[in-house]
């Protein structure tokens, strides 16, 4: 049985193609070659009225470069502020890390499915992510701990290929201290590193779970999100139960184009997040 997610929802019902500019307010750098931007739109009532679910992504637009699909990392309960933690790895990309604290962007968004944080309430959240795939995460983070006492045991397993390239180290405290238990892993250590050293599914064998009362929700690379999946359903959690959020190439956003189509759905419009008993048939599978 698959499972249907909301219908996505474009800001201020405005032209869903045509971008609007924001200015940058402040740059944290993450990892090597990560940034996370915070930007807010120019016009006061666009940016009082924009509002974006977790797991949701604008398009940014920088002119002689083109747009690139980027998840929102900030805090859904301060939508008017929004925050994109970007990896310098295509041209427009590389072009958005050069920029500097008072620098426009086009921004048009936000699109796509997110995570159902709805669904989690008063049950157990297995939140699961590799490298920069936490940062489409981190507003279900906030998002929970912004009503903690609605939601029972919340776990987070995260990893990276090293200790540098964990994101939002600085943030581990806080969400310990908002009841959200934390535990790391990286593919290589190094001299200071004193955590687990391993692949991030390997982390399932320092939890216990309710089969019955846990949903899982994870994103990063496919390859370790097969291996999540196959960990969750060996713990008797259900298909319907497991939350993926897909990559592929977006460039229109709202499913015009076809390039992100994977198999029948356009993850611009059903995805990025999707259930994992609604693409079962193809999910891992190649030309999909």
């Amino acid at each position: 049985m698959s499972v249907a997610l909301p219908v996505p929802e474009i800001h201020a019902g405005l032209d869903p193609m045509r971008p609007d500019w924001a200015v940058i307010q402040a740059i944290k750098p993450e990892a090597y070659g990560i940034q996370t931007f915070t930007m807010r739109f120019s016009d006061p009532k666009l940016a009082a009225s924009f509002r974006f679910q977790p797991g949701q992504f604008n398009m940014l637009y920088l002119p002689a470069f083109g747009e690139v699909a980027i998840s929102l990392s900030s805090d859904p309960g301060e939508p008017q502020v929004m925050g994109h933690t970007i990896r310098s790895a295509g041209n427009v990309t590389r072009a958005f890390n050069r920029l500097k604290v008072g620098d426009v962007a086009g921004v048009r968004g936000p699109y796509g499915s997110w995570w159902p944080v709805e669904k989690v309430e008063s049950k157990n959240l297995v939140i699961v992510a590799g490298g920069i795939g936490l940062a489409p995460l981190r507003p279900v983070i906030l998002a929970v701990m912004r009503e903690r006492k609605a939601y029972g045991r919340v776990v987070l397993l995260y990893g990276a290929r090293t200790p540098a390239d964990l994101l939002y180290t600085d943030e581990f405290e806080k969400w310990q201290q908002g009841d959200i238990e934390v535990h790391t892993t990286v593919d290589l250590g190094d001299e200071h590193w004193r955590g687990q050293v391993g692949v991030v599914p390997q982390l399932f064998y320092r939890i216990r779970v309710d089969s019955k009362q846990t949903l899982v929700m994870t994103c990063g690379p496919e390859i370790m999100m097969r291996f999540v999946i196959y960990e969750a359903l060996a713990r008797r959690i259900p298909k319907e139960a497991i939350y993926i959020s897909m990559e592929r190439n977006m460039k229109c956003a709202v499913g015009f184009c076809g390039h992100c189509q994977y198999g029948p759905t356009f993850i611009c419009k059903q995805g990025p997040v999707l259930n994992f008993a609604s693409i079962e048939p193809f999910f891992g599978k190649e030309d999909f």
